[in-house]
């Protein structure tokens, strides 16, 4: 979500400070400001809407300074505005927040009790407000913003920028992301490595409880019980954070074209050249494991639905799937030998972190799919596979998303291969399969243009579709969900068999339906589903492979021909066309396709 970047540094930082936030952008925002301190005196810089805006307003009003912190908001409490963006100040303490604050009601109720006013509709300017008034009362800055992080609940990363104070930031970080970057007689803080990377390649991240007080010289480091924190610092690798289109138009369309490569990567890491998965250690033997329970939030939730079919048909292992929201509300009892599996592009999902730690102490062993192995989720986790998709900034996730499926789908070929539910051919065929996805899926991307043709077609709609069996069913969730994140049309999905028991009644000339149907042992029934659509004048899109487009016969709206695929991986191949139609249609309609309104990035909070 929101955007935290903070430089002590040896050179003029407003324009460093944007830059970094340019970096940050893919997190999702509304609003974005910074604030500096200039021979003591402390000033600020806010603007609505995209960075660019901000850039405008610092050329006629320049920003002085080589000390500063900077923030993009996505508004949570409080309508995007000047008033409400971050940073806040109150007297000599500006604050940049992201997350939550709680109890940020009862602490208005005693600073107003107190007789302090409010501008602000936000959670976060109670912050600001008292450490002011702990300073007012003679507190020293460390002093008071230490008083005011005990006094605050919820989920927060803050840095605190003080008056008079040009070599000192306050960092804090409670549920949400918080990095340090380690310069030449320079330091940096940033809500992740990828803003900091053009600045150092040195990085400590803070962990749960964190406090640390950063100058330019040194860094200290309490933690959650005040105790004195020895942190490492860790050296990241530069290229691994470069952000940039590569010539593409969006970010989306270089990820889309990055799959075959990041696939590639995945497998590397994982298949070993006798064809075996292997893990990480600790690793985990699945002959000790009677059940799974998957968790997991949007996009991820779907490739965990996914992987229900895979581990259960190939692993004959009994899997529950929830979304992170509403599992850990449920407290749901967690059986003696559960394996319970958390997946996250980001590692920070909010939700997902905490039935993470509701699981702790019940599950026998705790694993983590991930992008981002130092994220909260990979540290917390008994075992954290990485996905290894590099950096993925537009919103509508796409290659993370396949890589999350490519890591599940050898994880549950390894609880096989552990419990002997598969042959040794059986195992060798689906390992193979895996290997040649790479070359399968740059074939199915020769098919943008057809998909560009079909979309322009799509953009003019107002509902769309999507139907699925089986392992195509989590894909047909999938590819409405990204239909209607960037391209803002409505669109929904059900399992193809689903249609008559209600949504049927919506089909219509005017509805577009998206069959997404392999020619495997179900598509004889997928293929009737789709005669009902069509006899109720329902345009099919049929995305099938060359024998299913043949058989499915005349009438159809528009076909995608996709290779033939290996059923236990086509998932991951068909989630190309899904990807692509969205995205196409998103350009038809001109919507903003890397950064759609009121989406975010990484949810890091509730």
């Amino acid at each position: 979500m929101c955007g935290i970047v903070g430089v002590l540094g040896n050179h003029e930082v407003a324009p460093i400070l944007v830059e970094a936030l340019k970096r940050l952008e893919y997190r999702g925002y509304d609003s974005a400001g910074i604030a500096t301190v200039n021979h003591g005196t402390l000033d600020r810089r806010r603007a609505v809407g995209k960075l660019v805006n901000l850039s405008d307003l610092l050329v006629h009003e320049p920003l002085a300074g080589k000390a500063g912190i900077g923030h993009t908001r996505w508004a949570t409490h409080g309508a995007p505005s000047v008033a409400n963006a971050h940073p806040h100040q109150a007297g000599p303490v500006a604050v940049v927040h992201n997350g939550i604050i709680e109890n940020f009601r009862e602490l208005r109720a005693e600073l107003a009790e107190a007789g302090i006013a409010f501008v602000t509709e936000t959670d976060t300017e109670t912050v600001a407000l008292m450490a002011q008034m702990y300073m007012d009362r003679g507190a020293d800055p460390v002093s008071a913003a230490n008083q005011t992080l005990d006094r605050l609940h919820g989920a927060f990363a803050l840095a605190f920028l003080f008056q008079g104070q040009d070599d000192l930031i306050i960092a804090a970080r409670k549920g949400s992301p918080l990095a340090i970057g380690h310069g030449d007689g320079e330091m940096f803080v940033g809500s992740d490595a990828i803003a900091l990377a053009p600045l150092t390649d040195r990085i400590t991240y803070l962990e749960e409880g964190d406090r640390a007080v950063v100058t330019r010289t040194s860094l200290e480091i309490h933690d959650a019980n005040g105790t004195l924190a020895n942190r490492a610092v860790k050296t990241i690798q530069i290229d691994a954070t470069r952000v940039d289109k590569g010539g593409h138009k969006h970010f989306m369309a270089k990820e889309i074209a990055e799959q075959p490569t990041v696939i590639g990567n995945a497998l590397a890491n994982y298949l070993t050249a006798e064809g075996h998965i292997a893990l990480p250690d600790p690793g985990v033997d699945f002959n000790d494991i009677d059940r799974l329970t998957l968790v997991a939030c949007g996009t991820a939730y779907y490739a965990c639905l996914t992987a229900k079919y895979w581990f259960e048909q190939i692993a004959r292992i009994p899997v529950e799937v929830d979304v992170a929201s509403e599992f850990r509300y449920r407290e749901p009892p967690i059986p003696d030998r559960t394996l319970a599996l958390f997946v996250s592009q980001s590692g920070e999902t909010a939700d997902t972190l905490a039935a993470l730690r509701y699981c702790e102490g019940k599950a026998a062993r705790i694993l983590s799919v991930v992008n981002v192995p130092e994220s909260s989720i990979a540290r917390e986790s008994d075992l954290a596979l990485p996905i290894h998709a590099g950096i993925e900034v537009g919103v509508a996730s796409t290659k993370a998303f396949t890589c999350q499926l490519t890591v599940l789908l050898m994880l549950a070929l390894k609880a096989a291969s552990d419990r002997g539910t598969l042959s040794a051919d059986a195992l060798a065929d689906h390992v193979s399969a895996l290997r040649g996805l790479p070359a399968l899926m740059s074939v199915a991307l020769e098919q943008n243009g057809a998909m560009q043709n079909t979309a322009r077609r799509l953009s003019e709609a107002r509902d769309v579709l999507f139907l699925g069996r089986g392992l195509m069913y989590p894909l047909a969730l999938e590819g409405a969900l990204k239909l209607k994140e960037i391209s803002y049309i409505h669109a929904e999905a059900y399992a193809s068999g689903e249609l008559k028991h209600g949504p049927i009644a919506l089909i219509d000339k005017h509805v577009p339906v998206v069959v997404m149907a392999p020619r495997d042992v179900l598509f004889e029934k997928t293929v009737s589903n789709m005669q009902e659509v069509m006899a109720r004048k329902g345009k099919v899109v049929l995305i099938s492979d060359s024998e299913g487009l043949k058989e499915a016969g005349e009438g159809v709206w528009a076909s995608i021909e996709m290779p033939q695929v290996h059923n236990a991986v086509a998932p991951i191949l068909y989630a190309l066309p899904a990807q692509l139609l969205a995205y196409h249609t998103a350009v038809a309609k001109g919507t903003d396709v890397d950064q759609p309104r009121n989406l975010a990035k990484s949810v890091t909070v509730e």
